[in-house]
């Protein structure tokens, strides 16, 4: 597999799980937001998991089919002792697919990546090696005044959102 960076050339499922694979210890990959489309689109064992508080969750927006698992939520604002599990129901135990031509992974998305890089790293140490982050997450950083979803992100790209 050549060198490919996350916006290039498209990547085949088994291309992803040979990535993955190979990164030993690296952290989990950011993603832009189309890169992270693209991969949710061709692998259908993808999930995308929106890990905000349910308050951004449902006022703010989330991805198109995100499943909603928080790692920081209100009232006390620390990590959800339960998401690892959370992750794993989702996955049916974390197993499906290796080994196969299409393996499931996970994208976590979040405001603007800092959590959801912090998550992944807690899912890469729980043995759950196939995690992805999209590095400028739903709304992306802020701006000289101070609004988001103005340089990037998922919502800046134009990808698919909905809103309760």
């Amino acid at each position: 597999m050549g060198k490919k960076d996350n916006d290039s050339a498209d990547w085949s499922p088994k291309e992803i799980y040979t990535m993955l694979q190979k990164k030993d210890g690296e952290g989990p990959i950011g993603l832009s937001p189309k890169k992270a489309y693209e991969v949710m689109s061709k692998n259908p064992q993808a999930v995308m998991i929106d890990i905000r508080s349910t308050m951004e969750h449902l006022m703010i927006g989330h991805p198109r089919d995100a499943i909603h698992i928080p790692w920081l939520d209100e009232p006390e604002w620390t990590p959800n002792p339960r998401f690892v599990t959370s992750v794993r129901e989702v996955l049916l135990g974390g197993l499906l697919g290796e080994g196969e031509d299409d393996p499931p992974v996970v994208v976590l998305i979040c405001r603007s990546g800092r959590r959801s890089m912090e998550a992944a790293k807690v899912l890469i140490d729980a043995g759950i090696n196939n995690v992805f982050h999209v590095d400028s997450g739903f709304e992306g950083p802020l701006d000289d005044k101070h609004h988001r979803s103005t340089q990037a992100g998922w919502r800046f790209e134009g990808l698919p959102w909905q809103q309760c």
